[in-house]
């Protein structure tokens, strides 16, 4: 489920990218899927300020990342799918949700909740990375996520506020790294696993890291959203 096409105001396109390689590496059927809206705002990129004449569509903006192949939110049921998983992006806490402007008060897209919740009571596993458990936290009352640290540790973790966020939300957050040194079993890197509510998480870009640690760490969370489907 994407959110835009850009770490400013949608889909972090690293994390969906990464995401698309290791699904596909685990042989995974994928659908892509955006809800169909307008964005809270544009942002340049080149500048990190807003473009105050500019307005964009969440899944127009959406179909960049997918090169086309993509469907309204609205038509995601849980019958055509074994999981789901969100990539982050601001766009999970500006178009998804309300997070960005209204933290622990903020409200979830209609089409974004039903999906989290229809997923959850058919017990069918739910992935997601960086800013995007946040949606978990507030739709899942005592779900377990991670978001990394919850200390910016000389700005490492620049967003660590967010896992205090995340408990006033209902959630229970669980301190993890982006990823874990050999010899460990790759599918515990940088991962959180909860079991009981099948939801899977990895901190992502919410450290300030190198690039191909992400990337591990997005792919434990994939590899293990697989496992709990069963197949």
């Amino acid at each position: 489920v994407l959110s835009g096409c850009g770490v400013y105001d949608g889909t972090e396109i690293h994390e969906a990218s990464a995401i698309l390689v290791h699904l596909s590496r685990g042989g995974a059927e994928v659908q892509m899927y955006a809800p169909d809206v307008p964005q809270m705002h544009v942002i340049d990129h080149s500048k990190g300020q807003p473009a105050e004449a500019e307005s964009r569509n969440v899944l127009v903006e959406s179909a960049r990342i997918a090169r086309g192949k993509i469907a309204s939110l609205a038509k995601l049921t849980t019958a055509d799918h074994d999981a789901v998983i969100f990539p982050g992006g601001f766009g999970a806490a500006k178009n998804l949700s309300t997070f960005a402007v209204d933290g622990k008060d903020c409200k979830v897209n209609r089409e974004v909740e039903r999906v989290l919740k229809d997923f959850h009571n058919a017990g069918k596993p739910i992935g997601l990375c960086c800013i995007s458990p946040v949606l978990a936290a507030k739709v899942l009352s005592g779900a377990e996520v991670t978001v990394g640290h919850e200390e910016e540790e000389g700005g490492k973790w620049p967003y660590a506020g967010t896992a205090g966020a995340i408990k006033e939300l209902g959630g229970k957050h669980c301190v993890k790294e982006v990823t874990i040194s050999f010899p460990v079993n790759f599918t515990l890197r940088g991962t959180h696993v909860d079991t009981k509510n099948k939801v899977v998480t990895t901190p992502a870009f919410m450290c300030e890291t190198e690039l191909h640690n992400i990337f591990d760490g997005i792919g434990a969370m994939v590899k293990n959203v697989l496992k709990l489907t069963g197949k």
